[in-house]
């Protein structure tokens, strides 16, 4: 049996006509990224005219509509991108000129400001992330060090504020929904997460705040600027879902190399109703042929994210359940179990390592591959279920706002 080592990563307009022609490339391209009948709630209403999450193409045509040669979009590319740099007035290899027609055309980087970070003793970083609307948002930096001494970071990004699904475990789901987030505000959090670090992201998770398969045509436009313009590889990433009718489907037709990670949970459908309330409009049987289709179609294999809960499904029946399961529904799973983190308000306990191992070693005895998720940033309130936002459900007031001016000082739990 393999203990992994890593915590997540197995585990991304104006009025004249140049101006409409720039805004509208803009718009072409994210259609044409994901274009997905997934239902989402409805969202809040923000400034479509971003830079960040434009690809260098993009950004290319909007310098020529400007009036600007072409090679003015590839150093708004490096300025955004490679640099970080997070305001226009900031752009300082643009002639003056150009950075005042981006501003006057309204033209934003799109970067959001740091409003607190936490650090863990495990070196783990939480940020809470301020949005355009004041709602705030939480991503984490997960530092591990290799055998040779390298640290490899992986980031674990939201997908929504806050969560509808409402998983009995889960602290995010208990602090209610808001909205989707744009593709420029799960790209930002990568971004924020290496400037934290000083480091480059080797791996990102979408397992952070939200569902990502309800907010899918955002996180495809989002993995895709994250491969092309951030430079991280499609294998780097990993999407999870508790599991959305039809999105699995939707995204085994853009064949990504990312891992698509599926939080089960239970071996059956009786228990996991029990725990994911969400399950009963999503029969197990359905997920598991979704599960299976998406292998056919992709032959990249899925991995299995199990909560365990000290005694509600963390018993050795449960474990033969769950391996006669996965043999039913096909080969080359991958099973990663994940030691409850205890939250607040939660009658769940976390089971005993002996119990932990128990069960992997149940599951390797019949040929499942199995790692057990290593806990991290658990004093920072920053482990899987943990990422719960006191200000989901109330956008904060701009005006009594402190924002945390430089993300790299990091404030006590």
């Amino acid at each position: 049996m393999r203990i992994a080592a890593t915590s997540m990563a197995m585990l991304q307009q104006s009025c004249s006509v140049p101006l409409a022609r720039a805004a509208s490339v803009r718009s072409l391209s994210l259609a044409a990224a994901a274009s997905s009948s997934v239902p989402t709630a409805p969202s809040t209403a923000l400034d479509p005219r971003v830079l960040l999450g434009m690809s260098e193409q993009q950004l290319q045509q909007l310098a020529v509509d400007l009036g600007q040669q072409s090679y003015r979009g590839k150093q708004l590319h490096q300025l955004i991108y490679k640099r970080k740099v997070r305001e226009i007035e900031d752009f300082s290899h643009l002639p003056m000129a150009f950075r005042n027609e981006l501003q006057e055309a309204g033209w934003r980087v799109g970067r959001s400001p740091i409003y607190r970070t936490v650090t863990a003793a495990d070196g783990t970083i939480k940020l809470l992330i301020k949005l355009e609307d004041n709602r705030l948002i939480e991503t984490v930096g997960i530092p591990v060090e290799d055998e040779k001494g390298l640290v490899r970071l992986t980031a674990c990004v939201s997908s929504q504020v806050g969560c509808p699904l409402r998983c009995s475990f889960c602290a995010t789901g208990k602090g209610g929904f808001s909205r989707n987030l744009q593709a420029h505000e799960i790209v930002e959090q990568v971004l924020a997460i290496e400037e934290t670090f000083k480091h480059r992201v080797k791996n990102v998770v979408f397992m952070g705040m939200g569902e990502p398969m309800l907010n899918l045509k955002s996180v495809l436009e989002a993995h895709r600027c994250l491969n092309k313009d951030v430079q991280i590889g499609q294998r780097m990433m990993t999407i999870s879902t508790v599991g959305v009718p039809n999105t699995i489907k939707k995204l085994a037709s853009h064949k990504i190399q990312s891992t698509l990670a599926v939080s089960l949970h239970a071996p059956n459908q009786k228990l996991r109703e029990s725990i994911v309330p969400s399950a009963k409009s999503y029969p197990l049987y359905a997920i598991m042929k979704d599960c299976q289709d998406y292998f056919q179609e992709t032959s990249r294999r899925v991995s299995f994210e199990y909560a365990l809960l000290a005694g509600v499904n963390d018993a050795e029946d449960h474990a033969v359940e769950l391996a006669e399961l996965l043999h039913e529904w096909g080969r080359g799973n991958h099973v990663n179990l994940i030691p409850f983190n205890p939250i607040d308000g939660s009658d769940y306990r976390r089971p005993s390592k002996k119990a932990v191992l128990a069960f992997a070693s149940v599951l390797e005895s019949r040929k499942i591959a199995v790692s057990v998720r290593q806990t991290r940033g658990l004093d920072a309130s920053a482990a899987c279920g943990q990422l719960r936002n006191k200000f989901q459900k109330s956008p904060l007031l701009a005006k009594t706002d402190e924002i945390q001016s430089q993300p790299k000082i990091a404030m006590a739990c």
